[in-house]
């Protein structure tokens, strides 16, 4: 569990990071125009409509699951951490939504939430159980020639399938008092003002644009791992997740936010179903479902496990390893690679190339994490006295996105000098947070530990600051 500073001991939560930009001058992001922003209000307004508004409901918010503390996701170990009258729970202490809207047991275990993505006429048959998909770096991620893609199975949204018609879905599904989820009664629907602000609130989470690689990393390991990452007769890795993006670039073009059917459905003794509670198959896009998926951005992967619609996979270096299985290369997606190959190969992978591949990820991670950090920082330091308490904020994030890089590269035992200055640079914020006339040289000094970390992952460059 990531640390909150807490200068006088009382809890304190710890807020998203919104709205961020590309620093144009790190040199190991794209220098691409970036997207006009929304209104700065607009955002505000749908920052507290996510965290803060259950639209008469259960009690739940969009946050009650895509929690900032956890990248706006949740995984088993936060939910541990959480009092057993959090809405998360709502399904075990209110009688109306003990059965058919929830299964704690999987949800404790496993962070899977049931969705009835067929329609709600069969409760006791029809559902499936799905991970909670991050909604950082939206806006590179959903767009595609057929249509918004939402959701793991890239039909998360009713009506249009838009991000800005993303809650209403999940208001019906998620917040109702009673499981008759009558509007009016047991929730209300967003208004399309709402609506606006939610979705330029989810834009503006996290990357603005796309990383261009290859990147100039410095680590042999995490070095190899991007060479078969955009070998496209090796790694293949590239064809679908371009740039480590969530759009495809498969036949020379790219094709956008794409389905495809990777066979994570077959995959044997998977955890939820070990338990003996039940468990449909997930049909995945449509409905009746076609057994496809969409693909995810892999930037901010190796902290946001666990892996897949269905949580299948615990670590990164095990979702790298998927690829080169059975269930995968027996797939449709795994023959069309195969066929594409002037050997008949899918992806063929060794122990090694594996966790080359997962420390490139875990590189990657941690300097978007880096990245993040930096602004969080930069943005704190320039507050004034009277400001200490936004200034606060700001730190408070910074320690915790900084906290994600520490833990994304101790996980793969990369960059020892990186995690040391990252320490650093995390005590530094720490204290800064706490302090009243030293704040501003605190949080400078904590930018220059992040910097420091930055150098030990990729090669210096006169164009970054």
């Amino acid at each position: 569990m990531r640390k909150v500073v807490q200068c006088d001991r009382s809890p304190q939560p710890v807020a998203v990071a919104v709205g961020v930009t590309i620093v144009v001058a790190m040199a190991t992001f794209s220098a691409c125009q970036t997207p006009p922003r929304p209104p700065s209000d607009l955002i505000a307004k749908g920052k507290n409509l996510f965290f803060n508004e259950t639209f008469k409901g259960n009690g739940r918010t969009c946050g009650t699951c895509h929690r900032a503390e956890a990248n706006l996701s949740i995984n088993p170990a936060f939910i541990a951490t959480l009092p057993p009258n959090d809405p998360l729970f709502v399904a075990e202490f209110n009688p109306d939504l003990k059965k058919n809207f929830e299964n704690p047991k999987l949800m404790r275990q496993f962070a899977l939430i049931l969705e009835n993505l067929d329609g709600f006429e069969d409760l006791e048959k029809q559902f499936v159980m799905r991970g909670v998909p991050h909604v950082l770096s939206l806006r590179t991620s959903v767009n595609s020639p057929q249509g918004p893609r939402t959701g793991w199975s890239g039909d998360g949204a009713p009506g249009d399938g838009s991000l800005r018609s993303f809650a209403t879905g999940a208001v019906i599904q998620h917040f109702p008092k009673t499981l008759n989820r009558v509007a009016g009664v047991d929730f209300r629907l967003p208004t399309a003002e709402e609506l606006d602000a939610l979705e330029a609130f989810q834009l503006s989470l996290g990357r603005q644009q796309d990383v261009t690689l290859p990147l100039p990393l410095k680590g042999i390991v995490p070095k190899r791992g991007q060479e078969i990452f955009l070998d496209n007769s090796l790694g293949k890795c590239n064809l679908c997740h371009s740039n480590a993006g969530a759009t495809a670039n498969l036949g020379g073009g790219n094709i956008g936010n794409a389905n495809f059917n990777t066979g994570v459905e077959t995959l044997p003794d998977q955890p939820a179903d070990l338990t003996g509670e039940l468990v449909p198959p997930d049909d995945g896009f449509g409905k009746p479902g076609d057994g496809t998926f969409n693909t995810p951005p892999l930037v901010e992967a190796a902290d946001t496990g666990p892996f897949f619609h269905n949580n299948a996979i615990e670590t990164i270096e095990g979702a790298v390893a998927f690829y080169d299985g059975e269930s995968f290369n027996n797939s449709p997606a795994g023959h069309t690679l195969a066929a594409a190959d002037p050997e008949g190969v899918g992806i063929e992978l060794d122990g090694t190339q594996i966790v080359a591949i997962a420390a490139f990820l875990r590189v990657m991670n941690a300097l978007e994490n880096i990245r993040q950090s930096i602004e969080l920082l930069e943005a704190s330091a320039q507050k004034r006295f009277m400001e200490r308490q936004q200034a606060k904020e700001l730190l408070k994030r910074a320690i915790t996105e900084t906290g994600d890089s520490i833990r994304v590269l101790k996980g793969g035992g990369l960059h020892p000098q990186a995690v040391a200055h990252l320490k650093k640079a995390k005590e530094l914020a720490e204290d800064a947070a706490c302090s009243i006339f030293s704040r501003h040289r605190l949080t400078e000094q904590a930018i220059e530990e992040q910097k420091n970390a930055r150098n030990e992952l990729v090669e210096s460059s006169p164009a970054r600051s």
